[in-house]
């Protein structure tokens, strides 16, 4: 495993365990070079999904491009990288339960709103505004109108 902190490819597996939901082994592991820490995850290797694009392009999921999402707009918010993972985590798990291997860009948007009004309404909105694409004020406002009718 490379050393994020020098890319030196050594590196010893200090402590394993699994994680909360039993799907991934979390391993602390030690750079052999600049003696350094850092953690790695395994799971298990599965099907790829493919995601439909509005524009109908398919492409494969990337984790990396929804947590940039999520981070946008959990910007300044008391919300921590952990809670984001685990939102992920449950959106991916939901989409391999499924049968499809692929999933639409829209239903992956509407999980993420799910988690996301649940957590941080702030983080909510951001997110909602920026994938309904809200063109102007009146509509900005009847989301909030949704979410300040149903309480969350």
């Amino acid at each position: 495993m490379k050393c994020p902190f020098c890319s030196y490819e050594e590196s010893k597996v200090i402590d394993s365990r699994p994680t909360d939901e039993g799907e991934k082994i979390r391993r602390r592991r030690e750079c052999l070079k600049c003696g350094k820490r850092f953690t790695t995850y395994e799971m298990i290797e599965s099907l790829p999904i493919i995601v439909i694009k509005k524009d109908k392009t398919r492409q494969p999921f990337n984790r990396e491009k929804l947590l940039n999402g999520l981070m946008r707009a959990c910007e300044k918010r008391p919300v921590s990288i952990d809670v984001l993972e685990k939102i992920i985590d449950d959106i991916e798990s939901i989409i391999q339960n499924s049968l499809d291997r692929e999933v639409k860009s829209e239903k992956i948007g509407e999980l993420v709103m799910e988690k996301l009004k649940n957590i941080d309404e702030v983080a909510y909105v951001r997110f909602a505004s920026v994938y309904r694409q809200f063109k102007d004020i009146n509509t900005f406002m009847d989301e909030l109108s949704k979410l300040l009718t149903t309480g969350k």
